[in-house]
């Protein structure tokens, strides 16, 4: 079977992709601008012994999607998993982010899982998941983090609306929120002070280190195993209790 993985190339995205390559999957890996990070990602999951298409295309615009999709329905019929982590890492804050900037981060991480989900439906089938990668900051406020956190929160209302209507198909939509992390995207959001927060957070995380990408890739697959077929639009947060 076959998995896609949006904003896969780097961070949290790739990690997904080559944990279920080594699981037996093919890896569809969406990434927009980063080839040599691409390039990379496509070598891990074939080193993996299994076939990794890569789809350069742009979440936030209707001919990204349209250029995924057509991608991911000719490679297959069956997917067993889509996991949406494309984000568009934009520092700023409320009073000062640029609104254009705002409104494309909104479409890359919250809006574009409808007409990704729409269209994909000839091929998720009953066992199929779909998983939205969120944060903290979409529960609680994080400094200079307007143009993810709000979007995040938005992507984690639209699970609970998809996780409805697609639950009758038995697919099932839930969300994984992840606590401070090192990505790209955490490093472009922070700059110089990102080293110092990742630091921080695991030195006052109550469970005593900082969070690994295993801990999101377990979350992860817990929410998409047999036994776990009854949880639908749901957030599990991923960060040891420290935002307890």
């Amino acid at each position: 079977m076959t998995v896609l993985v949006t904003g896969g190339s780097s961070g949290i995205g790739r990690a997904i992709a080559e944990h279920w390559a080594d699981l037996g999957h093919d890896v569809i890996i969406n990434y927009h601008a980063n080839d040599e990070a691409a390039s990379d990602a496509r070598s891990a999951v074939e080193a993996l012994g299994r076939r990794a298409i890569l789809v350069k295309a742009d979440m936030g615009t209707h001919d990204g999607v349209d250029s995924l999709l057509s991608s991911v329905l000719r490679e297959t019929d069956d997917l067993a998993l889509y996991v949406h982590c494309a984000a568009l890492a934009v520092t700023g804050g409320a009073l000062d982010v640029d609104p254009e900037q705002l409104a494309r981060a909104i479409a890359v991480n919250g809006t574009s899982l409808i007409p990704l989900t729409q269209g994909l439906l000839p091929v998720l089938k009953p066992g199929s998941s779909v998983i939205y990668i969120s944060s903290r900051g979409a529960r609680s406020f994080v400094p200079e983090y307007v143009a993810l956190g709000p979007s995040k929160s938005l992507g984690e209302a639209l699970i609970r609306y998809l996780a409805v209507e697609l639950a009758p198909r038995g697919v099932r939509a839930n969300t994984v929120a992840a606590g401070a992390l090192d990505t790209p995207a955490f490093r472009t959001v922070f700059g110089e002070q990102a080293q110092t927060r990742l630091e921080r957070a695991a030195a006052a995380n109550p469970s005593g280190r900082g969070l690994r990408f295993a801990d999101v890739i377990a979350a992860v697959e817990a929410l998409t195993g047999a036994e776990t077929a009854m949880v639908q639009g749901q957030t599990l947060m991923v960060d040891g209790g420290a935002s307890l």
